[in-house]
């Protein structure tokens, strides 16, 4: 199996003054969401324990991960990282500005394990390029070794386009867009 990543060509203007340039901008193209249920199934399936015994030791461990995160604790979630609360908050000069109010943002931070992390990594990413009219012009796949599928290609044979070369495109990778200013804490390496 592998990610499913969107290449989309748009107009990136860096400079109010200036035209802009087209750049291809990555994203991840996330599935639907799996319904709780679900995951409680496949769990119970997977582990030989009745759904019912899965539903409640999953009940549980979502309380203790709330009750110990709102008290100011790292909890460890078992196979998948840990889980702390963090937050973002205006800068001020004066100890006497200091006060709640700063606070912008509450937020949750996740730290994956680095099991976790390197299975990501050895995912292979199946990335779609879309042309700035909508037509899809291009796939990559991170799993071959940098020739990329070429559909005007009439023999159906691969070139060498430079696929897996990174790119000097710049671009918003995702993430938090809350701006401010303040504490701001790594997520994870």
């Amino acid at each position: 199996m592998a990610l499913k990543v969107k290449a989309v060509e748009r107009l990136l203007k860096f400079d109010k003054e200036k035209e802009g340039k087209y750049r291809y901008v990555l994203s991840p193209d996330l599935y639907s969401s799996l319904d709780q249920d679900k995951v409680i199934k496949e769990a119970a399936s997977r582990s030989g324990v009745m759904e019912g015994v899965m539903q409640a030791c999953w009940n549980a461990a979502g309380e203790v991960i709330k009750a110990w995160a709102t008290e100011g604790h790292s909890v460890a979630i078992p196979g998948l990282g840990t889980m702390r609360f963090g937050l973002r908050g205006k800068a001020v000069e004066n100890v006497n500005e200091v006060k709640a109010g700063l606070i912008t943002t509450r937020r949750i931070i996740f730290t994956p394990t680095v099991k976790l992390k390197d299975e990501l990594a050895n995912t292979a990413i199946q990335i779609t390029c879309i042309d700035r009219n909508g037509k899809e012009v291009k796939r990559v796949t991170s799993s071959d070794s940098g020739d990329v599928e070429d559909p005007e290609n009439e023999n159906g044979g691969n070139t060498n386009q430079g696929g897996n070369q990174p790119s000097n495109g710049g671009g918003n990778q995702g993430g938090n867009t809350g701006g401010g200013s303040g504490n701001h804490e790594p997520i994870g390496d």
